[in-house]
């Protein structure tokens, strides 16, 4: 499988993605980090992919995406945003409802 139909399998196969810097855990930037801990305080469980140790996956999602920068973070399939976007959407409460519908249809 090539790296393109890699990633489309991902975002496919996970209701929340985050393809970031690093871990949630040892996140390697400050967007990366807030976004995971945005996600993180929403009680979500989320998969997460680590861009820095995919180099393949880091040059070829923004083609997939639309979007140049990570984090990125897909809820259902979908593209929500990058870090200001997420923290954006968590701040009005919109963030907490998007993971709750994903955890109530998985149930």
């Amino acid at each position: 499988m090539d790296v393109i139909e890699q990633i489309k399998t991902t975002i496919a196969e996970n209701p929340i993605l985050l393809f970031m810097k690093g871990s949630p855990e040892a996140p390697q930037c400050g967007f990366s980090m807030r976004t995971a801990e945005a996600l993180k305080a929403c009680n979500s469980e989320f998969v997460y992919v680590d861009i820095l140790a995919n180099p393949e996956v880091r040059a070829n999602l923004p083609q997939i995406s639309n979007w140049p920068t990570f984090p990125q973070v897909f809820i259902n399939g979908e593209l929500v945003g990058g870090c200001d976007i997420v923290l954006d959407l968590y701040q009005k409460g919109e963030l907490q409802t998007m993971v709750q519908e994903v955890s109530s249809t998985e149930a």
